[in-house]
């Protein structure tokens, strides 16, 4: 057995071969047939992942004062949702820094489910512990909730002939209460990777059955199982970050490149002012997407430096781009210096290759959160 914590599907992960790595705590798939393949699995028909690790923390009290404690720690409108809508927002520590960023399913006027990141579930649920009214109900259900993703342009189809069901009339970002198997399942049109595609989040016996049967059922449309690996190629390309790369405690929204999110609201979370202030004036600096112009393989940590060689960043994240056979990455940048085309260098093992600022986006056609 794994010292790291395991999701319900860990032996099934064995079963098909998985590489398994220790991520945030869990002992998780990185690869079963290859990076590569899996990757072009997502983009040209649909990939299956393991998010299970993720967490599941369900806010549950009067409307206004649930909706008052929401706004109050979150950065985007929590007013705004309407019912089965679901809203990627982020958390504010007291510094003005991400706890995490979420996704946030709105059930009704008192029912609120928080998805968070695996590595900060705990964090997450501390934090909102402190400032939760006493008539308001939190409750951490991570351990009661499977959840698997399905992602790709075969998604829709594959989900909808497995579930019998014409799944069409479930928008992007919107959630639905679907019967199956004896229980009410949660399924929402949302993901991470910049193509179309469901979570579906269910009891752990639930989740491992329909795991199983949707690899068989969805074989034939070329569905593969994708670990970690490419789930990082994908989500670089769509340009989404991921907490402790682009995201962390002492990086604003505005700075982290998720600055979309930042509204002005009634209810004030921590450093609002600040914030507000900073989204309009412009943070000194800024996470951005770049694409090397030579052979090279960006990582995270490395120096970038603008076209005479001054030091104007570090990368975030990097990675070989599996759709476009280059190198491609964020990073956090002077802001002066975000213009798409714009030269620069990153500094990869002391030898400085040319790259470019890229804010267009990498995969034309993908579907995003803003």
């Amino acid at each position: 057995m794994s010292q790291w914590k395991t999701t319900p599907l860990y032996e099934e992960h064995k079963l098909l071969g998985a590489k398994m790595i220790p991520f945030g705590g869990w002992d998780m798939p990185v690869q079963y047939s290859g990076i590569i393949a899996e990757h072009t699995a997502t983009r040209q028909a649909a990939g299956l992942f393991d998010v299970s690790h993720m967490g599941e923390i369900f806010v549950e009290g009067p409307p206004d004062i649930t909706l008052g404690f929401l706004e109050s720690v979150t950065c985007n409108s929590v007013s705004s949702l309407t019912d089965g809508q679901v809203q990627y927002n982020a958390i504010i520590n007291e510094k003005g820094g991400l706890v995490d960023d979420i996704t946030l399913y709105k059930f009704n006027d008192q029912k609120y489910m928080i998805c968070a990141n695996a590595s900060n579930v705990d964090s997450v649920y501390e934090y909102l512990k402190k400032y939760v009214p006493s008539s308001v109900k939190l409750e951490n259900q991570s351990a009661n909730w499977h959840q698997i993703a399905i992602q790709g342009p075969k998604a829709d189809p594959i989900l909808s002939s497995y579930f019998q069901s014409d799944l069409s009339h479930i928008g992007y970002y919107k959630f639905v209460l679907f019967p199956f198997s004896g229980e009410d399942l949660i399924l929402s049109r949302t993901g991470y990777t910049g193509e179309d595609g469901f979570e579906i989040y269910s009891s752990n016996a639930t989740g491992v059955k329909i795991w199983k049967e949707l690899l068989e059922f969805g074989k034939k449309d070329g569905l593969l199982p994708v670990g970690l690996g490419a789930r990082d190629t994908l989500r670089i390309e769509a340009k989404y970050p991921l907490y402790g790369h682009e995201l962390d405690e002492n990086r604003s929204p505005n700075e982290s490149g998720i600055g979309w999110i930042v509204k002005e609201k009634k209810t004030p979370y921590p450093k609002y002012q600040e914030i507000i202030s900073e989204k309009k004036e412009g943070p000194k600096k800024k996470v951005v997407a770049f694409e090397l112009q030579e052979a090279g393989v960006p990582r995270e940590n490395m120096p970038v430096l603008d076209s005479n060689g001054k030091n104007i960043g570090i990368t975030t994240s990097g990675t070989f781009s599996p759709s476009l056979k280059k190198g491609i990455g964020l990073a956090l940048v002077d802001s002066e210096k975000i213009k798409h085309g714009e030269s620069i260098q990153i500094e990869i093992r002391g030898q400085a290759k040319s790259a470019i600022i890229f804010t267009q986006s990498f995969i034309p056609g993908s579907i995003r959160k803003n």
